[in-house]
This record gives C-alpha cells, structure tokens and sequence, in this order.
C-alpha cells in the first residue's frame, strides 16, 4: 500500500537548506536545461559540497520543494534578504513535507497557545506515534529513519527561529516575513499559512 503523502518521510536528507535552495532558486528562474543544470550542480559545484552525491541529493530537494510553492517565491529566495529565503524555504517544506508541516501547526501552535517556554523532549516523538496510529495500514518507521526525522525535524525549527537551539528547545514566537505572507496570501496558500502563522 501507497504511503500517504501526509506521512512520507521526506526530510531524512536535509533540513532547511537555505542557502542551496536560495541558489536553486536562481536556477529555476534561469530555467536553464537539464544538461546545464548537471554542469552546475555536478561540475562546478554550485552548491559548493564535498561530494558530488552530496550536491545532487541537496539540489533535488531544494528544487522539489520550490517545485510546490508559486514561482513568485522564487524570486524572493534568490533576491530577498536571508529572513525572507528562510520564510519561503520553510513554506516549501511545509508544503513538500507534510509530515512537518502539521507538527507546526497541531503541535507548535498549540505550545505557543498556552505560553509554553519551551518544546517538550518527548513532543516529536509523541506527535510521530499519534500520526502512525492514525494510520495503522502504513509500515511504521524504523528506528534509523526515525531519529533522522527528529534531528531534521528540530533542526529546521531552529533554523525557522521557533527554538532558540536543539538542545533546550526554548520557544521564541516570530512573525512571517511580510513579503513571504503576501505572495502566500495572493496565491491562496491556506495550507502553508496555516503551518506558518502559529504565534499568537
């Protein structure tokens, strides 16, 4: 059986990845062919890692995620300042990774709701055994995909600015770039903002 879109678990690789997704961003908007996009993430090492596997596996994602999002936000990634590339990265991973998305806004929201001060250390893996209930015909995940989902999972709400680090997981309530909330708002993006606006 298909594993719903809802629960895949598409952020094993990488979290945010601001500053490739800024740099694919601006390939995307170059709309430049396949065979140059292999030069530039292979060959000249746009993305600038270590590996050539490394490189490719970040660039991928970088583009299915921005693949999700109007292209208008493409332009804000690549040019916008580095709040507003953080915003419209997390908007595509909320919207590419569900999974994520519904951690802000179930359980995030939720924290902010009732003045918590910090994340509970349990809290994602809490929210992780109550999605697999709710889906009993999926094959739960394993321990290794699991621990990935959280670091990923954390990281990123650090990298957000909705915890101060990864260790304490102090909350800190920030507002969505305004630009980023526009463009979301003129393209009907309910869902994301629904994820993004969780600060009282």
């Amino acid at each position: 059986m298909a594993v719903p879109r809802t629960m895949k678990a598409n952020f094993t690789k990488a979290s945010l990845i601001v500053p490739e997704t800024r740099i694919v961003a601006g390939l995307l908007l170059d709309r430049i062919s396949p065979a140059d996009w292999k030069q530039a993430i292979e060959v000249d090492n746009v993305l600038q890692k270590k590996t050539r596997l490394t490189a490719v596996t970040y660039a991928t994602l970088a583009r299915s995620r921005l693949q999700v999002v109007p292209t208008t936000l493409w332009q804000l990634a690549r040019n916008g300042s580095h709040a507003e590339a953080t915003d419209v990265a997390l908007a595509a991973t909320v919207k590419f990774s569900p999974l994520f998305g519904q951690f802000l806004r179930d359980v995030l929201r939720d924290e902010f709701r009732r003045f918590s001060t910090a994340l509970a250390p349990t809290a994602w893996d809490d929210y992780i055994d109550q999605q697999l209930r709710a889906h009993p015909e999926i094959e739960p995940y394993n321990a290794s995909t699991r621990i990935k989902l959280r670091q990923n999972g954390m990281r990123m709400l650090q990298e957000a600015g909705f915890v101060l680090d990864t260790k304490h997981l102090a909350l800190r309530r920030r507002p969505i770039e305004p630009a980023v909330r526009q463009l979301l708002e003129a393209a009907g993006e309910r869902q994301i903002l629904e994820c993004l606006l969780i600060c009282p």
